[in-house]
């Protein structure tokens, strides 16, 4: 008679390949219909946070003309939803480690629908604020909760791959948000467009919302919670193939280095956890300095370097024509999002995160010094040396840090804490994103394009130096490896 199999961990059944009659090990097994569905439903998150944040850039102008902005008005309509992100993060992540990862992916998408609907229908300034916050509560909470159900349900050597493909639909929603925007002016020429950009999203993110329901909880949060045969139950759901295997798995819990310590905001920072917390945080905090700022307000500085200045002055049709060649130009430096986060899916599990980021990062600040040294011009060469910085910076960006910072953080920490430190390094790199979304519009005036971009770049480099003091490269090593070691 057969022996029966050892006992292993959550992880070590996702990550077990087929071998061959001589005992040589397959390069891996397919994955199964509900891993591909997780992935698919937490991608599609990322799609409608970069869809909307970005969307907020063509949107502003005709929310400015409506609501009559200044410069602190727009800061507060573009820092709204990364305010909410910050915030959001942090809590929902916590939450996640206590009541699980299910509950809070379904619920997120229903908390943004309810806030998009708002947004659309928003009669006042300070209830469009509002509502921009509370959606971005739901796109915070989506930040941690994406990232640990992909990450706790994908085979380790393929991990980076993964997150970072579902990170990069981020992109293709911005590529979407601005088409969205460019459509809806070309249909309505009037203030009211603006609440159609974000209306479209509504039914999609529904049928997304309904979707998440069918999902398993993640095995391996069950497992850490004592809950072995909720997770068995959970990971025959998982892995469910034709012929069945495993058809009863046999579970061990991972061991942890500290497994009696209470998950929460302070145990980040003891010395267990410090390195781990300093490394998700810091540099994904420089790096959102850059990313939203110029993400954010790339159609208004290609609008003012193409002449079309008119918020204030000019007639809605001046405000609209502005806008639409604003989006135009943006949609074509947009375009280096995708061709970046391709790059990083393609090189992420090969070449390791503290490379990618570290050349990134400095790529960043070449890009941003091109664009920097437009001011130095004008016409035909100004516009192109903008064109130039501002697309070199986006494949950098998400070829390296911004793609590689939200895949670390959910990577470094053990599972008990891994929603409290994928929450708390996104909402620390939202104070980055919120002070440049606000700060920005009012510094391009006080201080102009060419020192703005200068900040900027001295940020970029020093987020390359932060990188290689605290790396902890986690390329192809397991979930339970990494909760022990770091």
């Amino acid at each position: 008679m057969s022996e029966p199999a050892a006992a292993r961990t959550v992880q070590q059944y996702i990550d077990e390949a087929p071998a061959w009659p001589d005992g040589t090990c397959a390069s891996g097994a397919p994955l199964t219909a509900m891993q591909w569905r997780i992935w698919l439903l937490a991608a599609a998150g990322k799609f409608f946070e970069g869809m909307v944040v970005f969307l907020t850039g063509v949107a502003l102008p005709l929310i400015a003309r409506e609501f009559e902005l200044d410069s602190v008005g727009h800061g507060f309509v573009g820092a709204a939803p990364l305010a909410g992100i910050l915030f959001g993060a942090t809590l929902f992540g916590g939450l996640a480690d206590r009541i699980g990862r299910k509950p809070l992916f379904v619920g997120e998408m229903f908390l943004f629908i309810a806030f998009l609907i708002a947004i659309a229908l928003a009669p006042s300034l300070p209830l469009l604020v509002f509502c921009l916050f509370g959606m971005g509560l739901a796109l915070g909470a989506d930040y941690p909760t994406a990232h640990m159900v992909i990450s706790e349900s994908i085979p380790s050597r393929t991990r980076g791959r993964f997150v970072i493909g579902a990170f990069g639909f981020q992109a293709l929603g911005a590529m979407t948000g601005v088409a969205v925007g460019l459509l809806v002016l070309s249909q309505l020429s009037d203030l009211s467009a603006w609440r159609w950009m974000y209306a479209v999203a509504i039914i999609p993110a529904a049928l997304v919302a309904f979707g998440r329901f069918s999902v398993p909880e993640s095995a391996n949060w069950l497992m850490a919670q004592g809950k072995k045969d909720h997770a068995s139950s959970a990971l025959t759901r998982l892995l469910r193939r034709d012929p069945p295997y495993p058809v009863s798995p046999e579970l061990q819990s991972a061991t942890e280095s500290d497994p009696t310590e209470k998950p929460g905001f302070r145990a980040l920072f003891k010395s267990r956890n410090r390195r781990a917390t300093l490394f998700a945080s810091l540099p994904w905090f420089l790096q959102d300095l850059g990313t939203y700022g110029i993400g954010i307000f790339t159609p208004t500085i290609l609008a003012t370097t193409l002449g079309h200045s008119v918020v204030k002055s000019g007639s809605i049709a001046q405000i609209v024509h502005g806008d639409m060649d604003a989006a135009r130009g943006t949609a074509v430096i947009d375009l280096l999002l995708i061709v970046g986060i391709i790059a990083a899916v393609m090189l992420a599990d090969k070449v390791g995160r503290i490379k990618l980021q570290i050349i990134g990062f400095i790529g960043c600040a070449a890009g941003l010094l091109l664009a920097a040294l437009s001011s130095a011009f004008d016409g035909t060469t100004q516009l192109v040396l903008i064109f130039a910085g501002f697309m070199l910076f986006n494949f950098m960006t998400n070829m390296g840090p911004n793609a590689q910072t939200y895949l670390i953080a959910g990577e470094v920490f053990p599972t008990h804490l891994r929603g409290w430190g994928a929450g708390f390094a996104a909402s620390f790199a939202k104070i980055g994103a919120v002070a440049t979304a606000f700060l920005f519009p009012i510094l391009l005036i006080d201080i102009g394009q060419s020192a703005l971009l200068g900040i900027l770049i001295a940020t970029s480099l020093l987020g390359a130096a932060v990188t290689w003091h605290y790396r902890i490269e986690t390329r192809g090593i397991d979930l339970d490896t990494l909760s022990r070691e770091n």
